[in-house]
């Protein structure tokens, strides 16, 4: 379950990933047109990059897409085969 905490009058989502967080799609097209575009030789593939962002999905330290460990978007690192996760989860 997506849990949501409001600030203010704005609400953000502390367990989602950033393709999943609505009303900032244009600030993160990059980063998507970055993943789509990678180098398949270096890319994870479909299955292991849904099966590592479960993962990050359910870790306490997923914060708007953010690793509060390393700092890295999780997109980013789970798309990248040889990237391992900072806590061994994947």
């Amino acid at each position: 379950a997506v849990m949501e905490q409001k600030t203010g009058n704005q609400r953000y989502c502390r367990k989602c990933l950033t393709r999943d967080m609505i009303g900032k799609e244009e600030y993160f097209r990059s980063l998507r047109e970055y993943i789509a575009n990678l180098d398949p030789d270096i890319k994870a593939d479909e299955a292991l990059y849904e099966e590592r962002l479960a993962a990050c999905k359910e870790c306490d330290l997923l914060l708007e897409g953010m690793c509060r460990i390393c700092g890295c978007y999780v997109e980013l690192r789970a798309v990248v085969a040889k990237n391992i996760c900072p806590r061994k989860k994947w």
